[in-house]
């Protein structure tokens, strides 16, 4: 996996004509956003944060996203639960 992870490194790197660290430092950037945005998300979904907090946070558009995304599987489990 580690040998994995380091030639898609030099690879990127290599294409964008990037220093190998700065390509580390992207991805690292880019993996605590979409852990931040999930955990936010969590939080408002589970009732420990509320609404307005969640938007300022990670935006209207992913919030919303959420709640829609949470109607679906409410609407899934009910179908089954119901067929």
């Amino acid at each position: 996996m580690a040998a994995e992870i380091s030639d898609r490194v030099q690879e990127i790197a290599k294409a964008r004509g990037l220093p190998e660290s700065e390509v580390f430092e992207r991805a690292l950037e880019r993996g605590l956003e979409d852990l931040w945005e999930d955990l936010v998300l969590a939080q408002y979904l589970d009732g420990e944060l509320e609404r307005d907090e969640a938007i300022e946070r990670v935006g209207r558009t992913k919030v919303e996203r959420a709640e829609r995304e949470r109607e679906v599987v409410e609407e899934d489990i009910g179908w089954g639960v119901n067929a």
